[in-house]
């Protein structure tokens, strides 16, 4: 009886690597696949980038960047807003609190940057009007930034059009 149970125990263990192996093996071959699709993905969305550099440096339209690196940097051009101090909105009874908040705004060439000049007054009325309706409540967490950056992006696209901005910068963001 004691050898029969021998070979009975001994016979599931044999059986149970096996299948180890094989759950193991497709796990490793999900994962490399996944690995390999996500390279896949990431490094085909730089290969136009690149050949869009090489078109415009044979142009002479762009330049490197302070670093020698003519990547992103050439390809959008930084203007800044000059610094604004809001109060904020005090509905909810607490102390009062104020923003200062510095903004850059990230434009697609030179062009943009002289068309948009102009229109710089209106930019930041934009801006003041909504920064004061503002709680601090509203400027809370990471959620909460990423609101404001969109909003502003949006009230500055509205300002100025038909120009266009591609992004807002943060330079200083400061709430008490």
């Amino acid at each position: 009886m004691a050898a029969e149970a021998e070979v009975e125990d001994g016979a599931p263990a044999k059986k149970g690597i096996p299948k180890l192996f094989i759950i193991i093996g497709a796990a490793a071959i999900v994962v490399l696949l996944g690995g390999a699709g996500l390279f896949m993905f990431l490094s085909s969305g730089s290969a136009p980038a690149e050949g869009e550099h090489a078109a415009e440096g044979a142009d002479g339209h762009a330049a490197a960047g302070a670093d020698g690196h003519g990547a992103e940097a050439a390809h959008t051009f930084i203007f800044n807003l000059p610094t604004m101090v809001v109060n904020l909105n005090n509905s909810e009874g607490g102390a009062g609190a104020f923003m200062k908040l510095t903004v850059a705004l990230e434009v697609a060439n030179e062009e943009m940057m002289v068309e948009i000049q102009p229109r710089i007054a209106k930019v930041v009325d934009a801006f003041q009007v909504y920064l004061r309706e503002l709680r601090r409540s509203d400027l809370e967490g990471s959620a909460g930034v990423y609101r404001l950056k969109e909003e502003l992006l949006r009230r500055v696209n509205v300002a100025i059009y038909p120009s266009q901005v591609e992004s807002i910068l943060f330079k200083e963001l400061l709430v008490q």
